[in-house]
């Protein structure tokens, strides 16, 4: 059985693999950023009618930013628009519409209004949601695990459309053909989401490892009973505050594959 290894030593026998998609295997961050931003600006100007005072605006920015998990030094590993489906995102946007005053029939329609005008501005501008491209390194990981029979996924809180669209603009349909989203139910961080993934691929979590930035995503692997639990560090300007792992990778050289060591090498 295939070996992971990691920085040159094997950390345990693995048939598949499960991947988060932003931060992990996705350079996301900018896209996410262009997003976050779009929302923000589209609800300053569309809130109260465009009526609200200058006060009201600079603060339902704020507090938009906070919610979102946006900030000068990039956006926060942990904040929502990094972890979080479009859905929960929404419903954090329509929130923050209450706080300042808004009745929450109001707030959710306003937040629906404003993620849909957004999501078609993008769209027309040709930056739908899936188009980020692999982090450095990725590919080759990704190669070798197809070289050595290992399956691979991706278990993600965007949506299917948005991950089916990673995957074919990265050329990955045949390297990744399984995928987990925020449309299949139940969705992650249940580690029901893990079980559903794994009996796609027809493996026990056991014999799965999972690559995550978040620890929403190594805690729910830790509850599902996944073999070998790997928390990324490289997708986001800022570190992300790990803490559920079993293991680190700084780089995706750092990762690998190696042959099943009970199996005597064939003689040329």
């Amino acid at each position: 059985m295939p070996q992971l290894l990691l920085r040159g030593r094997s950390i345990g026998e693995i048939q598949g693999v499960l991947f988060d998609k932003d931060g992990t295997l996705s350079h996301s961050e900018p896209h996410l950023t262009n997003l976050a931003e779009a929302r923000i600006q589209l609800a300053v100007r569309r809130f109260q009618g465009g009526q609200a005072h200058q006060q009201s605006q600079s603060k339902l920015a704020d507090l938009l930013s906070s919610a979102y998990g946006l900030s000068q030094e990039g956006i926060h590993p942990g904040g929502t628009i990094a972890v979080a489906s479009r859905e929960h995102n929404l419903i954090s946007t329509a929130t923050v519409f209450c706080l300042l005053g808004e009745a929450w029939p109001q707030s959710l329609a306003l937040a629906h209004e404003v993620f849909d005008a957004v999501d078609l501005t993008l769209a027309e501008d040709g930056a739908p949601g899936g188009a980020t491209t692999l982090l450095p390194g990725a590919l080759t990981v990704l190669q070798q695990l197809q070289e050595a029979g290992v399956v691979c996924a991706v278990i993600s809180n965007d949506t299917p459309k948005g991950i089916e669209s990673f995957l074919i603009n990265n050329n990955l349909q045949d390297t990744i053909p399984f995928l987990w989203s925020a449309g299949h139910r139940p969705a992650k961080p249940d580690p029901g989401a893990v079980h559903g993934l794994c009996k796609q691929l027809g493996l026990a979590p056991s014999e799965c490892a999972l690559i995550g930035d978040a620890d929403s995503d190594l805690q729910m692997a830790h509850q599902a009973n996944i073999g070998i639990i790997l928390g990324y560090m490289a997708g986001w300007r800022q570190t992300p505050p790990l803490r559920a792992h079993q293991h680190l990778i700084h780089h995706w050289n750092e990762l690998g594959v190696g042959a099943d060591p009970t199996v005597p090498a064939q003689s040329s």
